[in-house]
């Protein structure tokens, strides 16, 4: 009886988490897919759009502006607001662009 005492205290505890670089591989799978991953599709669908801008789009900014795209520039573009007023925005700051069933 004795002798199996050494190999009682020799046996892995704690089940399937019992390995902390397992937990550690696992809570980082979690955070990859709830995270990182998104986060990487919308920055890419967002440069997607940026590359995409032209000439006549309606967009609206981040900040919420309403306007139509008269030129673009390698960085910038030009785009007209609510009565002939043109605004000099970054293509980074465009938030989305309207289809052309919507009201501008």
């Amino acid at each position: 009886m004795l002798t199996l005492l050494p190999l009682a205290q020799a046996a892995p505890s704690g089940g399937l988490f019992g390995n902390p670089l397992l937990l550690l591989g696992l809570l980082f799978l979690v955070m990859w897919f709830t995270m990182i991953r998104p986060q990487t599709k919308q920055a890419k669908a967002h440069r997607e759009l940026v590359e995409g801008l032209s000439k006549g789009d309606r967009i609206v900014t981040v900040g919420g502006i309403h306007g139509t795209i008269r030129q673009v520039d390698e960085k910038t573009i030009l785009v007209e607001v609510d009565g002939g007023t043109k605004l000099r925005i970054d293509k980074g700051k465009v938030g989305y662009t309207l289809s052309s069933t919507e009201p501008a």
